[in-house]
């Protein structure tokens, strides 16, 4: 668990280290709808909402599904990371949004009053928080009644192929962040609090050919960031196992879904 919730303040303080697990997952997804805009089709937006981003990161979802979205939403951008709201609103702020801000936040203490937003989104973030329900409980807060909360995370089984080869560093075998806030646990605080919730998954699997891409996304996080000489050779000689037994490709299934609950009114 420490690997997913300690050192945020260095894995996020910019989107440097996001690049590497974007990119992994941006290549080689196969998806009828790329996960972007299949989250964006799902959002219960309107025109002119008011819509608040928590740990908004980089913004790359929003600057990818723009031309999805109703006209005149008032976008907040918040993330606890001062480097990555700057980058967020250097993104965003040119786009066709009814207006931007940007704000640093803490999940788990909103600077914003109650029943401020028509939609809170948060899209794999909670698992980061050292209590996620304080967080959705913060959401809930500052949601107006009759809005909802977005909130994406990963199931146990996401790409379990590679996560496989991080035991290596001395990992588990599955996604941590999965372990920490995966579907389950995501089900169970949202609906102890909005009673109602609505759950989809991304029909999505990876068919990676390139075995450095693993390596550079797997130790661009604990622990495999901190791995020394010895675990780093084993952790390409793992990688390099798993794509000759596959013949040069390595297949995984991808667990990646979307809980949206509303606010009662």
């Amino acid at each position: 668990m420490s690997s997913i919730t300690s050192g945020n303040a260095v894995q996020y303080a910019d989107s440097s280290k996001l690049v590497a697990r974007g990119r992994l997952n941006r290549e080689y997804t196969i998806a009828e709808t790329g996960w972007f805009p299949w989250v964006a089709r799902q959002l219960p937006l309107k025109p002119g909402d008011r819509v608040l981003d928590i740990g908004c990161g980089p913004a790359w979802f929003w600057a990818s599904v723009i031309k999805d979205m109703p006209e005149n939403l008032d976008l907040t951008l918040a993330d606890q990371s001062s480097g990555m709201v700057e980058e967020a609103l250097a993104r965003c702020t040119p786009l066709p949004f009814g207006s931007v801000t940007g704000r640093q936040a803490e999940a788990s203490a909103l600077p914003f009053e109650d029943n401020s937003f028509d939609l809170v989104v948060a899209m794999h973030m909670l698992y980061h928080l050292p209590d996620p329900a304080a967080g959705i409980a913060e959401m809930f807060r500052v949601l107006k009644p009759g809005g909802f909360l977005a909130v994406t995370t990963n199931g146990m089984g996401n790409m379990r192929g590679i996560y496989e080869l991080t035991t290596v560093f001395g990992s588990e075998p599955f996604d941590p962040s999965a372990a920490v806030f995966g579907y389950d646990k995501a089900e169970e605080l949202m609906r102890a609090r909005f009673r109602d919730v609505a759950f989809a998954q991304h029909p999505a699997r990876m068919r990676i050919t390139e075995p450095e891409d693993v390596f550079l996304a797997l130790t661009s996080y604990p622990p495999g960031d901190s791995a020394d000489e010895a675990q780093l050779d084993a952790f390409r000689q793992a990688i390099a196992a798993a794509f000759e037994r596959g013949h040069g490709v390595l297949e995984v299934e991808k667990e990646t879904g979307l809980f949206i609950s509303r606010k009662p009114i």
